[in-house]
């Protein structure tokens, strides 16, 4: 299959970096073809912004998801954004390789995602969810942070951290169509051992020589509601 992974890590040396790095060895060598958008260095521009139009449809005030669709109709998208909109349409499953920070995706990631996930393709009127306009196509998150594992759960003080990435998971890969896989996470990464970095590692070589096998996670469809979006009844 065709996988994208998208790659968001300042430090090129990094056991984020090694994750993607291994990631690429493992699925090329299964022959499945890979690309990677290595944003830091790409130098990605993660500002959406007026100037991201070529021309507008509307000169006096900027509504960046109408401009965004203005620009497909129009075949007017800035090279950039559509070099990186093709790869996403090329792709069969997307990997998103990123630390967490502040609950969260790097500001370059979350840019990334602000400017390529194109209204008028990935998402518009009720295209979303199971509808979404990337339907079809699977999405994994690799995550890596400090917290330690137990700190996260029900029980955990932060949390479940399938709660602290549902705007990534549910409001944003899921919103668009991608069926999401349970996240890989290397946890406590800056204080673990090289030995467990290994296991990490090993255990990251296992997931993707078996991602079919590797549980997508349950959202409600939108075939269990109506047409103003309230739940049916049972």
């Amino acid at each position: 299959m065709n996988v994208l992974i998208i790659h968001a890590h300042p430090e090129p040396k990094s056991f984020t970096t090694a994750l993607k790095d291994q990631a690429v060895e493992v699925l090329e060598g299964q022959r499945h073809e890979v690309q990677v958008s290595d944003l830091y260095a790409m130098n990605w521009n993660p500002v959406a912004s007026a100037d991201d139009f070529l021309e507008r449809k509307g000169e006096d005030y900027l509504v960046y998801a109408l401009e965004q669709r203005h620009a497909v109709e129009n075949k007017t998208l800035p090279a950039d954004i559509q070099g990186e909109l093709d790869k996403l349409l090329w792709a069969d499953y997307v990997i998103f390789s990123f630390p967490i920070y502040w609950f969260s995706v790097p500001a370059i990631l979350k840019g990334w995602i602000d400017r390529v996930l194109v209204s008028g393709i990935c998402y518009g009127g009720k295209r979303f969810y199971d509808r979404g306009g990337l339907a079809g196509k699977k999405a994994m998150v690799t995550c890596t942070l400090g917290g330690r594992e137990h700190m996260f759960g029900e029980d955990g003080i932060h949390g479940p951290l399938e709660d602290m990435l549902r705007p990534l998971l549910r409001g944003t890969l899921r919103y668009v169509g991608f069926d999401v896989l349970e996240p890989f996470v290397g946890w406590h990464v800056p204080y673990v051992s090289n030995d467990v970095r290994k296991q990490y590692l090993d255990d990251y070589k296992t997931r993707l020589l078996n991602l079919d096998k590797v549980p997508v996670l349950d959202f409600p469809t939108l075939d269990q509601f109506d047409e103003r979006l309230y739940p049916l009844q049972k």
